[in-house]
């Protein structure tokens, strides 16, 4: 079997070994085991699937919510020669159709799928005819009601487990508690409970969690002090790019990402970052799936994060190559009760529910009686300013309601770009357009039946392969078309997307399973309390708690690099006198204002440098400091 393994890895990846868990959990499918995989992000969970599907005859199909690592991993695989494809909730039937006939008789080794289309009969009847060899769960937490990111629509896996019998699931998550792990096993109907577990310590990663009164001036500290690329995460899209010019202002290179932005944004920004034009990404949780920049020095979160699962994978893209690096945490008095707040809007009560969803039905014009199948593009903030709703208690409704089964808040945005023609058909004739757009526009004409009456959904790229133009070429012109008022276009990714599950009905028919909602806020609040514990506590080493946190209880050593463990860390008697002469030996000089040490508070920082004055170690010139 080794060979095999070997070989299959070897001739796709060009690797010549596994690493880390990735060989336990490859063999542990190929015994037919149901197996439950907790690798770190970045620990390669996609070769324990791949792998032992390429050995073998038949397909796999992989579950997984994220319609973009859909996309990367369909497209990746193609690369390689390996025939691959995707279902997902914006495409049309016809695709739908056509992909899962692909899969009976193609020759298809790859079936990536969004857990909402597993219910539908179409996928039910045809996945039984499927030569199947593995079942992939991506995400798997999303499956427990106990995890930070609970679907509903991951319960129909074990429906699709009955259809296809004796065929082994391979459950992957980055993130879980010993009770989400629990869950995750029983939820997905294992046989028997079987763990495979990677350790989650990160020896060179320093911890920091940093009280200030003055995070803006902190960041900038930390980021004159800590050299190389930075990832800055924050929890809303308008801020990532006020933050980003912000930092541009004091000369620090940054760009900001969101799922907002059209994909060609999103892939520019993203390879700006990664090639170093960029230093800073300035980002929303949204940036984080497939990024391999190995060099990141430095993860640093300004608010709050909502749970510990989402902050110890965010902060963990930090360091990948084995070198030195910190994810540090900012806070101030008021974060504790901003927390509170969060929660409570988070569960908003019944009452509220029942009228965001009259109102969001009113406003996506779905008449009571129909709603079933109905896809609307949703501007959350054009919702907010018209209704007069605060953002995130919208936001908390939508998950309810989505959590009841009533609808799918796809935040994602739209996986395909979408077109509307405003112009009629006799004033196109009087446009005076370059000969590309024209081009574009009459392939548009030709091959898109109703596009006068309603949104369709298109592919730059297929267009651009129709009519010799590249994809860039032909969204540059769709949106030259749009700014010229002869048709609507939104670019894919650029707006999220809400689907109706159920018929529509009066708000006041709405309900929430009340032990459900009790349970599910509880769940929130510890995992929030989870927070403040590891923010708050200032006596036990920052890695132990994270590690015990994810059930890695035999873990006794102190890491030694955290602001808990240095001893020069928090505390007013402690002496920084020789992390600063450290710092101005390796730079000659620095600057008064420059003068930061991760995790060590300003006040400490001043006694010491005056000490080092004091005794003649240093000197002060034109504010900059010497050694003596």
């Amino acid at each position: 079997m080794n060979d095999v393994l070997t070989d299959t890895l070897h001739r796709y990846w060009g690797y010549d070994d596994f690493r880390g868990i990735q060989r336990e959990i490859i063999e542990s499918i190929f015994h037919g085991c149901d197996t439950l995989g907790l690798m770190p992000t970045g620990g390669g969970k996609s070769l324990t699937f791949q792998i032992p599907t390429m050995a073998r005859e038949g397909l796999c199909i992989v579950i997984t919510p994220l319609i973009a690592l859909m996309v990367d991993q369909v497209d990746a695989l193609h690369s390689r020669g390996i025939k691959a494809t995707k279902i997902h909730t914006g495409m049309s039937g016809y695709e739908i159709s056509m992909a899962l006939d692909n899969c009976i008789f193609g020759g298809y080794k790859f079936l990536y799928v969004a857990p909402e289309r597993l219910s539908s009969e179409l996928f039910c009847t045809k996945v039984q005819k499927m030569k199947v060899n593995l079942i992939a769960v991506d995400e798997a937490h999303c499956i427990s009601q106990w995890g930070h990111d609970f679907r509903p629509s991951y319960r129909q896996i074990v429906q699709i487990r009955k259809l296809l019998p004796g065929i082994p699931v391979l459950a992957l998550t980055a993130t879980a508690t010993e009770h989400v792990t629990e869950d995750i096993q029983q939820q997905l109907g294992f046989t028997k409970r079987n763990v495979i577990r990677m350790s989650f310590e990160r020896k060179n990663l320093h911890y920091i969690v940093q009280k200030t009164d003055d995070k803006n001036s902190e960041l900038l500290s930390i980021l004159k002090f800590i050299e190389g690329p930075a990832i800055i995460y924050l929890r809303n899209r308008e801020r990532t790019k006020l933050f980003a010019e912000w930092l541009t202002g004091y000369h620090i290179s940054s760009t900001y990402f969101h799922a907002g932005l059209s994909s060609e944004d999103k892939s520019t920004r993203q390879r700006d970052w990664q090639n170093g034009k960029i230093r800073v990404m300035v980002a929303t949780s949204a940036f984080g799936m497939g990024i391999d920049k190995a060099d990141v020095r430095l993860v640093v979160h300004p608010e709050v994060p909502d749970c510990l699962e989402e902050y110890f994978q965010e902060a963990g893209r930090a360091g990948r190559d084995g070198k030195t690096a910190y994810a540090i945490l900012l806070y101030n008095k008021n974060d504790h009760s901003v927390l509170i707040h969060r929660l409570n809007n988070s569960y908003p009560e019944h009452n509220v529910v029942q009228e965001i969803y009259n109102d969001l039905c009113y406003h996506l014009e779905i008449a009571i009686g129909v709603g079933i199948g109905i896809r609307r593009n949703f501007d959350i903030n054009l919702f907010c300013k018209m209704f007069k709703w605060q953002r995130e208690i919208v936001i908390g409704a939508l998950n309810l309601l989505q959590a009841e089964g009533w609808l799918i808040y796809n935040k994602e945005g739209t996986p395909s770009s979408l077109i509307h023609m405003i112009m009629s058909r006799e004033n196109l004739y009087t446009l005076n357009l370059s000969a590309e757009e024209e081009q574009v526009l009459r392939n548009i004409l030709r091959t898109e039946e109703g596009i006068f009456s309603r949104y369709c959904r298109i592919d730059e790229n297929h267009i651009g392969e129709q009519i010799g133009l590249s994809g860039r070429i032909v969204y540059q012109n769709l949106i030259q078309l749009d700014r010229q008022g002869v048709l609507d276009y939104i670019p894919r990714g650029k707006m999220p997307e809400i689907c109706f599950t159920r018929v529509r009905v009066e708000g006041k028919r709405i309900t929430l399973r009340n032990d459900i909602y009790k349970e599910r806020k509880l769940a929130t609040k510890e995992r929030l309390d989870a927070v403040w514990n590891y923010i708050s506590t200032k006596d036990v080493c920052r890695s132990r708690m994270l590690l015990d946190y994810f059930g890695e209880h035999e873990k006794i050593e102190d890491c030694g690099t955290c602001d808990v463990c240095s001893p020069n860390i928090y505390g007013e008697s402690k002496d920084c006198t020789n992390e600063i002469i450290t710092l101005i030996r390796s730079r000659g000089c620095v600057p008064i204002q420059d003068l930061y040490l991760p995790g060590i508070h300003r006040e400490n920082i001043g006694d010491g440098l005056r000490n080092l004055v004091a005794n003649g170690s240093v000197i002060i010139k034109n504010g900059k400091i010497f050694l003596a």
